[in-house]
This record gives structure tokens, C-alpha cells and sequence, in this order.
């Protein structure tokens, strides 16, 4: 999952970067309205945590553009304008969710767990791939029921091919996907992070490469 902080308060985007981190999901932070929306015009984001008063271009104005463009990330509003009338505003300018300062980060995880399960009908909170059960919200893999503990990074990227319901994903969309801007695009890390996963989730391989084009995690119609 790819998300993008923006918030003026430079402490706050941290701490929420480096939770959002340890619960596998790539973050990059900005500090205004108009480096998010520039980010935005780049970077395919999942979801957008948006401060509402952020300096420059208003997260109001931010948030009304991004919904404007159709497929573009979910906003979550995370503001100290925490009365109804505000968040009634909020939804109105297209907001997804909306969370109120102060606020729990485990609760702002969770909310963004559920901004990603929602864009896909019909998905269930465990997706099974065969004996292959991948679940984003209790962070937890089992292959033929037992438990296969992998790191944030790995669950991340198994995340982004399962998503693919059979299709392929490049190494590029990955590293886009799983790692965040600082990621130094022309590293192994997706080869070696695939390996890795392989390597626990066991024989028969779950992660298919397609030479020169990508890996793939076959769906129930694939599986033999």
C-alpha cells in the first residue's frame, strides 16, 4: 500500500510515516498543499492522509481536486476541525474518511486498511490463493495452514501481487508500490525481496516470474 502524508506539522508526518512503515506500508511525507499535489501528478498513491489547513494550496482545495480526477488515491482527512459541521464539509469536498486530531495511530491504521479494501468489490478481508491465505488486516500469512511469518517488506509486496488478481507486476510497479520515493530504482531489492518470499512461503512456488516482464501470484482459475 502507497501512501502519501501531507502535514505541516514536521514531527506529526514523522511519527505517522514511521508507524505507517512498520505496519508494511510505503510512505512518503510533504509539508504542503502543493508538493501533495504535485506528488500526486507522479506517484500512484493508494491513499492520501491530508491535513486540512496545510500552507500554500488549502488541503481543502487539495482534497476537491484529488476526488476530481476519478481514479485518483483516497483522501483521509486527518484535522484539528474535528465538529460535525467540519466533517460534514470534509465528505462533501470528496474525502473518503475523515479523523480528527488527537487521534490513536492504531485507529489510523486500521481506517486505512479499510480505504484499501474498499476500491476492490467484492473482496473479502482474507484472500486465498489456492492454500495461500493472505490477510492485510490481521497482518498474517498461512500457507496450507501454517503460519509464515515474513517481514513488513515482504508482506507488502506479496500484497501488491495478490491485488493483481493473475495479472502480471513489473518490478518497476512493485518498487513503486511496496518502497517509497527513496527508493533507488535501479536496485535489486525486488529480485532479492522475491526470493526471500518464495523461500518461506514454500514448494510448490506461490510467485511466478514471467521472463522479462514480471512476477505473478496465479489466482483459483490459474491453480492447478
Amino acid at each position: 500500500m502507497r501512501v502519501l502524508v501531507a502535514d505541516d506539522e514536521a514531527y506529526l508526518a514523522e511519527a505517522i510515516r514511521t508507524t505507517l512503515r512498520r505496519a508494511a506500508m510505503a510512505v512518503d511525507v510533504v509539508h504542503d498543499g502543493a508538493a501533495a499535489l504535485e506528488r500526486c501528478d507522479l506517484e500512484d498513491y493508494d491513499v492520501v492522509v491530508l491535513d486540512r489547513d496545510l500552507p500554500g494550496v488549502h488541503g481543502d482545495d487539495v482534497c476537491a481536486d484529488l476526488a476530481a480526477r476519478g481514479d485518483g488515491p483516497r483522501v483521509l482527512m486527518l484535522t484539528a476541525a474535528g465538529r460535525l459541521r467540519d466533517k460534514v464539509d470534509g465528505f462533501e469536498l470528496g474525502a473518503d474518511d475523515y479523523l480528527a486530531k488527537p487521534f490513536e495511530f492504531p485507529e489510523l491504521v486500521a481506517r486505512l486498511r479499510a480505504l484499501e479494501r474498499r476500491p476492490a468489490e467484492g473482496r473479502q478481508p482474507v484472500v486465498r490463493c489456492g492454500d495461500l491465505e493472505w490477510d492485510p488486516f490481521r497482518h498474517t500469512v498461512r500457507r496450507a495452514g501454517r503460519v509464515v511469518r515474513l517481514t513488513r517488506k515482504e508482506f507488502a509486496v506479496l500484497g501488491v501481487l495478490i491485488d493483481a488478481r493473475g495479472g502480471v507486476v513489473s518490478a518497476e510497479r512493485l518498487l513503486a508500490k511496496a518502497w517509497d520515493e527513496n527508493a533507488d530504482p535501479f536496485t535489486n531489492s525486488v529480485r532479492v525481496t522475491i526470493s526471500t518470499l518464495r523461500k518461506k512461503l514454500g514448494e510448490p512456488w506461490v510467485v511466478e516470474t514471467v521472463p522479462g516482464v514480471g512476477y505473478r501470484v496465479p489466482v483459483e482459475g490459474d491453480l492447478p
